[in-house]
Order: structure tokens, then C-alpha cells, then sequence
């Protein structure tokens, strides 16, 4: 049969290389490897690459075209897994949504992607239908995503996820995606604004996690466990996806409940474990722990926030087999930028590490100079894992890219060596009475003191000094302590002025599902006094 295409067509699809073709290379190289393993359903790289086809060609039966916008509302589950492989076959941009949002939230999110499709969790089916609603958009597509121990939905216009699988064809879908072409819509955590949509393509997506592989230590032996959140990029792209791209075996966990995370990974022989900080001191905590055989794991990584010195050292002594590696990104850099590996780790202990593959970093003062090793400014990125843009805000894209550099927004110090340091996010600084108070140094000093299991420091409004320099803090189970020990203490190692002049000692901090802080819902929930 004579080729009609333009020659330009039949070399770009030679040269295919989107992140649906992830997949089916790996299917393709090891099919009876076992991919996944979520509760008693285990898939082998054959059986996820079918099962990714099916649902992609079911999609498209419903009115999924290139370009449209698929939300997931979802906690971790093989099915999670399948459509984020599937709406990229099929052409369509994934919008995995936070499961624990009010319907209002969600709404604001499906208003600015327009879904045509939603695809929900049993749990979350009655909120996806009020945000729906909320919203005021026609979504045809409907797809219910069942959740262990919980009984079928039922409702009207939604149909269940395996009968979606039974309808569609076996045949990989010919869709055509380009590199560049859009297949993922991140939304960010609002943990300081209202949530933006971050546009990721396969080309930044894939550069990512080449990136992950090379400088995160990572190998197609490995064994991982996933139980931070898939609708965050940290979980789905540093990890879930680089593991795909090697034919790695993936557990899969709903979420990081200590005492399930402890038993999975002995009973399972897992090699590879990411966690913040909270989740590792939740661990190290937990009773099981040290009756626990944690042989396996060799591999630990941490993000979000910087490993508190004690913490570390904690780990090293009590899982002395363990490397541990430093994840420092955002989600505009798919999310990973830099990385401090394992040698590192006591002897630059906080530092965020040095730029990763596929990233350049550099510092940048006000004016748009670069700066030299021990300046502080704020850090920028270039190279193939930045995103696209922000969804439908050319305004904040343009402010976030002036001078062809992705603006963080995040304070930072190089070393001579290379080593980048964060200190603290430019809006998060500590402005008082004129001085300028890193957030994370004083954390740090709290952290030594033996009452103390987590805390966060942040600015409170103060009638003399403008910003006071507030903390709140959660002690260790059985531990006692007095506001007035913990100052301090704090008086002990840091200047006046940095000193907190409130110390709130709650029950527990706000997190978000992956596990980080919310200092803003802090801010609201503690009003400032002076001491």
C-alpha cells in the first residue's frame, strides 16, 4: 500500500516518543514482570499496557478527543495508574484532582479545565457530581472507580470502571501525540494562593524522569512502595512514573498509615520508599518499628520540606543500610530540580543539593543579574522539564517566565561547590522589625530540643514590629515541656530577633495528603498576642 502521508508525518511518528510509548516499550521489553501490585490484584507489564489501550479506546468512544481534559478524583489505586496512561494514548490532558476538596474547591478546578470526563472513586462519586453541578458544565463521560470495601455508587450517569475496560478495543488507539503536545494539567496545593493549573507535556514529563533515574540513584530491581498521593506530582512523577519507564515493580497503598507502610515493606521485601520528613518521623515513632524487618529497604527519599538534623541522624542509626536522597522541586519542574545524595546527607545536612540532569539552576537578584556563590536570590530553572505554562492564565505565565528563566519564587544559596540551599520561600520570609528571619533556621534549633516531634515557624502580624516570629509545635508522645523552656532554648542558639516571640504547643499541624505543612491554615487558626 502506498505511504500518503507527508514525509515530514511518517519521520515524526518514527520518532515518537510520548509518554504513552513509556509504557508499551516496558510492556514490550519484560511483559510478564509484575508492574503493579495494589491488595490482592496484581497486573504484569502485559496486562497494564492492555488494560491501558482498553480504557484510552474507551475514552475515545465517549467523546475523549486530543486536547480534552479528563479529572481524576482518586485515592491510590491500580485504576489511577491505568487512566494516567490511558488519557495520554488517547491524546487527552490528565487533571488528577485532590480527593479530599469540597465540592465548591473541585468545582473552582473543573470550571478553569472544562473536563469532558470525570472518572471518581466510589467515595468521592456524590462530591464529583455536586462539583459537576457547581460548576455548570455538561461532563457526558462519567466513570466510577470502585474502592475497597465500599459499595457501588449506583448513581445515574456513571458507569463502572471495568465495564469501561470490557468495551474498549484491544488495539492501541492512533492517536498521534507530539512531545510538546499537552497531557497533564498539575493544580498546585494553595497552600499559598489560589490553586494554578501547571501544563506539563510529554517531553517535560519524560526529561523529568530520566532525571529521577540518573541522579536519584534508581533501578529496574527496585522494589517500590507509593502511598503518598498520585493527584501530587512528587509520588506520580519522581517516582510512579520513572519506575514504569525502568519495569520496576510498583506496591501501591491508599495512603501512609505507619503501621501498614512498616508491615508492606517486610512482608513484600520492598527496596524504595519515599516520605517527607512527617511521614518518616510517623515511622520512626510508631511502635512496630523496631520489631520490624526493614532489611529490605535501601532506598529512602524525602521531600517538601529539609530532613530536621535529629531526624536524620535518627535514621542512620536506627537503619543503618538505608541511603537517603533530597528531592527539591516544585510542581512546574515536573517536579524535581535538584538532589542531595546519600554521601551527603550528614556533612550538608539541609542542603537541597545540586541541579539535577535536565535543570539549570541559577540565583537571581531583583534587577535580573545573576548572583555568585554565597549571594542569596532567587532561584531560577531552564531545560526540557519545565512546563508549558500556567492553564489559561497567560498573565502569571508571563511573570513566572520573564527572561527565559522559571521564577520560583523560593530564596536560595550555591555554595562553592554547586550546592544549592533554600532559604525560605521569598512570600514566606520573616520580616521583623527590619530583619530578615529564615523560617527553617529556627525550626531547626526547635527541633533539637528533645520535647519536640514536628513543628512549624512562620510570620504573625505584630502592632510594633510588623511580623513576629511565631511557631507551633507538637510534642512527642509523653513528652512535656512549657512554652517559656522552649523560648528558651531557642534564646540558647539563635539571636534575639529570630526567638519566637509566640510558641503555640498543639495536638497536631495541618498537612496536606502529601504529607506538607500548611503554614497558611496555621496563620489563620492562630491569631498573634504578644507575649
Amino acid at each position: 500500500m502506498m505511504n500518503t502521508q507527508p514525509l515530514s508525518a511518517t519521520v515524526s511518528g518514527a520518532r515518537a516518543s510520548s509518554l504513552g510509548d513509556l509504557l508499551r516499550r516496558s510492556a514490550a521489553r519484560q511483559p510478564a514482570k509484575t508492574a503493579l501490585i495494589d491488595g490482592a490484584t496484581e497486573l504484569s507489564y502485559a496486562e497494564f499496557d492492555l488494560a491501558v489501550n482498553r480504557l484510552a479506546n474507551a475514552l475515545i468512544a465517549s467523546g475523549v478527543t486530543p486536547g480534552s481534559r479528563v479529572a481524576l478524583i482518586s485515592r491510590n489505586c491500580w485504576q489511577f495508574a491505568v487512566t494516567a496512561f490511558a488519557t495520554a494514548r488517547a491524546g487527552a490532558i490528565l487533571v488528577p484532582i485532590n480527593f479530599m476538596l469540597t465540592a465548591d474547591e473541585i468545582a473552582f478546578l473543573l470550571s478553569d479545565a472544562t473536563p469532558v470526563a470525570v472518572l471518581a472513586q466510589t467515595p468521592f462519586v456524590a462530591t464529583a457530581d455536586r462539583a459537576v453541578a457547581a460548576a455548570g458544565l455538561p461532563v457526558p463521560a462519567r466513570i466510577e472507580i470502585p474502592a475497597p470495601g465500599a459499595a457501588a455508587a449506583d448513581r445515574d450517569g456513571w458507569r463502572a470502571f471495568a465495564e469501561a475496560l470490557g468495551e474498549g478495543a484491544d488495539d492501541e488507539p492512533g492517536v498521534v501525540v507530539a512531545e510538546d503536545d499537552p497531557v497533564r494539567i498539575m493544580y498546585t496545593s494553595g497552600t499559598e494562593s489560589r490553586p494554578k493549573g501547571v501544563v506539563h507535556s510529554s517531553r517535560s514529563l519524560t526529561s523529568e524522569y530520566l532525571s529521577c533515574i540518573v541522579d536519584g540513584g534508581m533501578t529496574a530491581d527496585d522494589v517500590e512502595l507509593h502511598t503518598l498521593p498520585f493527584y501530587h506530582c512528587a509520588q506520580l512523577d519522581c517516582f510512579l512514573g520513572p519506575d514504569i519507564a525502568l519495569g520496576v515493580t510498583s506496591i501501591i497503598l491508599p495512603g501512609p498509615d505507619p503501621a501498614t507502610v512498616l508491615r508492606t515493606i517486610a512482608e513484600r521485601r520492598v527496596t524504595k520508599f519515599f516520605a517527607p520528613p512527617t511521614v518518616w518521623i510517623a515511622l520512626l515513632r510508631h511502635p512496630d518499628f523496631a520489631e520490624t524487618d526493614l532489611s529490605s529497604l535501601s532506598k529512602g527519599y524525602y521531600g517538601a520540606s529539609a530532613m530536621p538534623v535529629e531526624i536524620l541522624r535518627e535514621i542512620q542509626e536506627r537503619l543503618p543500610q538505608l541511603r537517603l536522597w533530597n528531592f527539591y522541586g516544585q510542581t512546574e519542574l515536573a517536579p524535581v530540580a535538584t538532589i542531595l545524595p546519600p554521601h551527603e546527607q550528614v556533612s550538608h545536612a539541609g542542603s537541597a543539593g545540586r541541579p539535577v540532569l535536565h535543570v539549570e539552576t541559577r540565583l537571581m537578584d531583583d534587577d535580573g543579574n545573576f548572583l555568585a556563590p554565597g549571594e542569596v536570590g532567587e532561584v531560577v530553572h531552564r531545560g526540557p522539564q519545565i512546563a508549558l505554562g500556567y492553564w489559561n492564565n497567560p498573565a502569571q505565565t508571563a511573570e513566572a517566565f520573564q527572561g527565559g528563566w522559571f521564577h520560583s519564587g523560593d530564596l536560595g544559596v550555591f555554595d562553592a561547590e554547586g550546592r544549592l540551599s533554600i532559604v525560605d520561600r521569598k512570600k514566606d520570609m520573616i520580616k521583623t522589625g527590619g530583619e530578615n528571619v529564615a523560617s527553617r533556621e529556627v525550626e531547626e534549633v526547635l527541633y533539637e530540643h528533645p520535647a519536640i516531634a514536628e513543628v512549624a515557624v512562620f510570620a504573625t502580624p505584630h502592632p510594633k514590629w510588623v511580623e513576629t516570629v511565631t511557631a507551633a509545635v507538637v510534642l512527642r508522645a509523653g513528652a512535656t515541656t512549657t512554652v517559656e523552656e522552649l523560648r528558651s532554648h531557642a534564646r540558647s542558639f539563635l539571636a534575639p530577633f529570630k526567638v519566637p516571640t509566640l510558641v503555640h504547643i498543639l495536638e497536631s499541624l495541618p498537612k496536606n495528603p502529601s504529607g506538607k505543612i500548611l503554614k497558611r491554615e496555621l496563620r489563620e487558626q492562630l491569631v498573634a498576642t504578644v507575649v
